[in-house]
């Protein structure tokens, strides 16, 4: 069956004037240099040419930084060249990453003569505090006006979460997700906070006002997160900063792992199965069916869910696919 692929464009840093306390974004996007539409044919040439006829829809995207933040005459100039491979039918559309205060309506009417299908905004939470605390330089209201803006523009739209931020709690994680849930995004991602060298956030940690969250507790809350946006109908489509080389090295503590999300849908199977013994009784072993390629997630990371119940109930749980 053929996939959706994504052509990664980075922009690094340049169309933000902020500095959020987490943010270093050369460091998490492994890229330092400035883009030219020269660099977005190259990219995307070299893309086209690695998946061949493999994809069934194939999009361009414009990650890192804050794109609707550039200068008008560059980000026209690398949407132009992006627009050469919709326009010749090579790509199918575009998407970017932004801020929720560099949505204006000319900035929507620009990007809609390039054929951009989705944007994406880094909300990282509604709550005031959090937000002050975070310097992003954007308020709750901001997130809200924007998200609505870009729908009635006809884009689809996803928003991104970052739950562990300094002067976040459970409680504010949960009400930033309620709130996603009523902007009905197609599509959000969830970044627990991680420290990373360079970073505001990483002097906080070392002067020991900022400790960030274990790993136990980002699985737990993304797990609840995830359950509340999929039994929404919306799709979470990444969960964690995605594997490379420089934020391995720079990670200096937080709730980092390569599998963070096979971590996470695991634990939601833990729960679901704790709740059918519950239901039952936990009395002898049973088979568990899931849904066909759902067993490595039943089972969970390195068999860690039958470990848990064979120690917490003593029981052997089986788990197996549904048939077709």
């Amino acid at each position: 069956m053929k996939k959706q692929y994504t052509i990664p464009v980075f922009v690094p840093h340049i169309g933000c004037p902020h500095s959020c306390v987490f943010c270093n974004q050369n460091t998490i996007t492994g890229a330092e240099s400035v883009v030219t539409a020269e660099t977005v044919r190259e990219t995307v040439e070299q893309h086209l040419e690695y998946i061949g006829n493999s994809a069934s829809y194939v999009e361009v995207a414009f990650f890192g930084g804050s794109f609707t933040g550039i200068d008008m005459t560059l980000q026209t100039s690398l949407l132009e060249a992006a627009y050469e491979f919709v326009a010749d039918g090579r790509v199918d559309g575009l998407r970017c990453s932004t801020r929720p205060d560099f949505i204006t309506p000319e900035i929507l009417e620009n990007l809609k003569k390039y054929d951009m299908k989705t944007i994406e905004l880094g909300v990282q939470s509604t709550d005031s505090e959090v937000l002050l605390k975070s310097a992003r330089g954007h308020s709750r209201e901001d997130v809200f006006a924007a998200s609505r803006l870009i729908k009635e523009y006809g884009f689809d739209l996803g928003l991104q979460m970052m739950p562990f931020l300094p002067g976040d709690t459970r409680e504010k994680t949960l009400q930033t997700a309620r709130d996603i849930i009523s902007l009905a995004p197609q599509c959000v991602r969830i970044y627990p906070t991680l420290v990373v060298k360079g970073t505001a956030l990483y002097t906080m940690y070392e002067r020991g006002s900022y400790s960030p969250a274990e790993l136990e507790s980002a699985v737990e809350i993304c797990a609840e997160l995830t359950e509340m946006f999929e039994d929404a109908g919306i799709d979470v489509i990444r969960i964690g900063l995605q594997t490379t080389d420089s934020i391995n090295a720079a990670t200096v503590k937080g709730p980092y792992h390569e599998a963070l999300g096979e971590l996470v849908y695991s634990r939601i199977y833990r729960h679901r199965i704790e709740k059918y013994i519950a239901d039952r009784g936990a009395e002898g072993d049973f088979i568990y069916y899931v849904p066909p390629g759902d067993v490595s997630k039943a089972v969970g990371h390195k068999k860690a869910n039958t470990e848990y119940f064979k120690q917490k109930y003593n029981i052997d749980i089986t788990i197996r696919e549904k048939q077709r």
